[in-house]
C-alpha cells in the first residue's frame, strides 16, 4: 500500500444509546479504553489518522491524535462522522473503523483498498458471516460532495448512501468476531474475557 494514500477515522460519535448512553470509545475493557484498543490495530493500517466525537473531547484528544466534531449537534450517526473525516482528509482515500469494535481485523485496509483498486469502484465495505459489514470501509475522498448532499436532504442510513455509490464489498469469511460491536453489558463482559484471553 502507497504511504500517505489513506488516511484513517476511528467513528466515536455516537450516543452509546444501547449501552446506557455510556461514551463507547471510552468504555473500559480489561482497565483500557475500547478506543484505545481499536487505535493499536487500525492506526498502523493508516497514516494519518483522527478521531470523530462529539463529546468527551479532551479526553480523546489525550490519544495523541486530532479529533474532529460532526458539522452539527444532532448525533446524525456514522455518515456524520464520515462527512467530518472526509472534510479533514487530505489523502485520496479514507478508511473507516468504529470505536467499539477492539478486535478488528489487522489487515482490512489493505484487503479493502486491494479490491477498491482492482474494481475501480468508489467505497470498499468489509462483508463477513452472512451481511456487510458497513462501518470498515475505505472511501474515495472525492464523494465528500455527494454525502454532504446526502445528509442535507436528511438521510441517514449507510447502506442506502453506499448503494447510491459505486461500491464493492470484500468477503472476509464466516468469521463475523473481528468486526463485533459491544453495543450491550452482556458484549461487554464477553469482549472482557476475550481480551483477558489474548492478554495471557
Amino acid at each position: 500500500m502507497p504511504s500517505k494514500v489513506i488516511s484513517g477515522v476511528v467513528l466515536a460519535g455516537g450516543l452509546g444509546s444501547r449501552l446506557g448512553g455510556e461514551d463507547k470509545g471510552l468504555v473500559e475493557i480489561d482497565h483500557v479504553p475500547m478506543v484505545k484498543l481499536v487505535l493499536e490495530r487500525f492506526a498502523p493500517q493508516v497514516d494519518p489518522i483522527v478521531i470523530n466525537a462529539n463529546r468527551n473531547l479532551a479526553r480523546y484528544e489525550a490519544f495523541g491524535y486530532p479529533v474532529v466534531t460532526d458539522e452539527n449537534n444532532d448525533f446524525e450517526g456514522p455518515l456524520a462522522g464520515i462527512a467530518a473525516a472526509l472534510g479533514w482528509c487530505s489523502t485520496p482515500y479514507l478508511a473507516t473503523a468504529p470505536c467499539d469494535t477492539p478486535f478488528l481485523p489487522r489487515d482490512f485496509v489493505v484487503r479493502l483498498f486491494e479490491a477498491l483498486r482492482k474494481s475501480e469502484a468508489q467505497i470498499a465495505v468489509a462483508f463477513a458471516g452472512d451481511r456487510p459489514q458497513p462501518a470498515f470501509t475505505v472511501i474515495a475522498v472525492t464523494l465528500k460532495p455527494a454525502l454532504t448532499k446526502f445528509l442535507a436532504q436528511g438521510g441517514r442510513k449507510i447502506s442506502t448512501w453506499y448503494r447510491q455509490q459505486s461500491y464493492v464489498e470484500v468477503d472476509f469469511g464466516a468469521d463475523v468476531a473481528p468486526f463485533a460491536n459491544i453495543n450491550t453489558e452482556d458484549d461487554l463482559a464477553v469482549a472482557v474475557q476475550r481480551q483477558i484471553k489474548f492478554r495471557d
